[in-house]
């Protein structure tokens, strides 16, 4: 499914077409249109699933846990949403707040959506073992699991965008120092100074036979007097093809082929034209993905906090009902008290 259809179940496009959803929100194409249907989509699976939850204690639980669950994510998203867009401008990314929300809506999609695909095994723990503390834990694991999913959904559209370059501030040119420039314009007519062919030319082309000097061979040691003739291959360039071999060249341009390379002249590995290489700097990741690990983090945690002010969501059937509880300990301690109590 390659063309985006109008339809709720987007879900069905992220997950056969992720490269399309990826270069529409590159180029930040009806972006307005898809967030929508993620939403739409999204809002509906996590009320389904939010049903579920709550049906443990009675129908009114599953009917009000049916609408805070989706305002449980939409929330947290709201919260942490501004941290991510102004961190990614603080480092220089050029990302825009349709093309941010975009990629966390198809993080809260997925989640949401295999979320909802789990309902029926919940529903069958339900039917089949109705012991209130296995089942919240089983549907913390649920949640848990999509989250997951839905997060590396999030880090591989990140990736993309980083490819695309709007993870990255934008290049400035960096200016040759002034010994580069006197180096180049000591290099001999036949080569312009600091200029570099930008394609080689056709094989077919023919290359003037290159004369060596007979103190200066192509391996370096001495001749008998007589000039030595090097036919150098078809892709050498004209502008080349009478340049002395062994001539000096300017430095941060690799040798032309057909040359010899001077001892320790540090570009002869490189593509030709290409700036110099600098040995022992490691390749970084941009600094937008490395603050992206930390959002994540840090949606966890809001999140987290805000299921457990927004709580019940499943219902202590010793209790009655009620829209919230007290705000008293916190979800990690509650979920290790259930684990030692089952």
């Amino acid at each position: 499914m390659s063309g985006d259809r109008p339809s709720p179940l987007v879900i069905e496009r992220i997950l056969r077409d992720r490269v399309g959803i990826w270069q529409q929100i590159v180029a930040e194409r009806d972006l307005s249109a898809l967030t929508g249907r993620m939403l739409a989509s999204s809002a509906i699976a996590l009320a389904c699933y939010g049903a579920v939850l709550g049906a443990f204690h009675s129908p009114l639980m599953a009917l009000t846990s049916a609408l805070k669950l989706p305002l449980l994510f939409l929330v947290t998203l709201a919260i942490c949403l501004p941290t991510l867009y102004l961190f990614n401008l603080v480092f220089g990314a050029r990302l825009s707040v349709r093309q941010s929300l975009a990629l966390v809506m198809v993080a809260i999609t997925v989640t949401s959506m295999l979320a909802v695909a789990f309902a029926p095994i919940s529903l069958f723990f339900l039917i089949t073992a109705p012991d209130y503390g296995f089942f919240k834990l089983l549907n913390v694991a649920i949640l848990a699991l999509s989250a997951l999913v839905g997060l590396r959904f999030l880090t591989g559209g990140m990736q993309v965008l980083n490819d695309h370059g709007l993870l990255a501030p934008t290049p400035v040119p960096a200016q040759a120092p002034a010994q580069v420039n006197a180096q180049a314009q000591a290099v001999p007519a036949a080569v312009p100074a600091g200029s570099v062919p930008a394609a080689a030319p056709a094989a077919s082309e023919s290359a003037e036979p290159v004369a060596v000097p007979a103190a200066a061979t192509v391996d370096g040691s001495a001749s008998n007097g007589a000039a030595t003739v090097a036919q150098p291959p078809a892709h050498v360039p004209a502008q080349w093809s009478g340049q002395p071999a062994g001539a000096s060249f300017p430095p941060g341009y690799s040798v032309p082929p057909g040359y010899p390379v001077p001892p320790g002249y540090p570009a002869a590995q490189r593509p030709w034209g290409t700036p110099p290489v600098r040995r022992g700097e490691p390749t970084q990741r941009p600094a937008s993905m490395t603050l992206l690990y930390i959002w994540i983090l840090l949606f966890g945690f809001v999140g987290t906090q805000l299921a457990w002010t927004l709580r019940p969501f499943f219902g202590d059937p010793g209790q009655d009902f009620a829209f919230f509880r007290s705000i008293d300990g916190n979800f990690y301690a509650e979920i290790l008290r259930t684990i030692a109590n089952l």
